[in-house]
C-alpha cells in the first residue's frame, strides 16, 4: 500500500496557499538522500519556505519533494525525501501537519494474500 503522507503533504500545501499563508517544510537534514543548504541546518532539521514564489519547479511527488530556489543568492536544487519530512505547516499561525517518524510505513511489500475459506461443512442435526 503506498504512504498516505505525501498526499497529506500536498493537500496541507494547498490549503495552506488557499488561505493565502506560508507553506513552511520542516525537514530531517540528516536524512542520507537529502540535499539541502547545510549552512542553514540547526540541530538536524531545517526549515524551508515553499511558496510558489519563493521556489521555482516545485514538485510534491510521492517519494520526493523538489524545487528550485535561492539561499544566500545562490541557487539551488533541493531534494527532500518524503521520509525526511517532519511537518508542513502555514509559518502565520503554527497550523498543518506534523508527522511522528514511529508512524513511517517503511515496509513496502504487499500485505499477504488470504487463504479462500474452507467449503462449509454442514451436518443434520436431530
Amino acid at each position: 500500500m503506498t504512504s498516505l503522507k505525501p498526499y497529506l503533504i500536498r493537500s496541507i500545501y494547498e490549503w495552506i496557499l488557499d488561505n493565502q499563508l506560508t507553506p513552511y517544510l520542516l525537514v530531517d537534514a540528516e536524512n542520507d538522500s537529502a540535499i539541502l543548504p547545510m549552512q542553514f541546518v540547526d540541530d538536524g532539521k531545517i526549515v524551508l519556505n515553499i511558496r510558489p514564489e519563493a521556489v521555482e519547479a516545485l514538485s510534491l511527488g510521492n517519494d520526493t519533494i523538489e524545487f528550485n530556489a535561492r539561499f544566500s543568492g545562490k541557487p539551488m536544487h533541493i531534494i527532500a525525501p518524503v521520509v525526511a519530512v517532519m511537518a508542513v505547516y502555514a509559518k502565520e499561525n503554527g497550523k498543518g501537519m506534523v508527522f511522528n517518524p514511529e508512524d513511517e510505513d517503511t515496509d513496502n511489500t504487499p500485505p499477504p494474500e488470504k487463504t479462500p475459506p474452507a467449503k462449509p461443512a454442514l451436518r443434520v442435526v436431530k
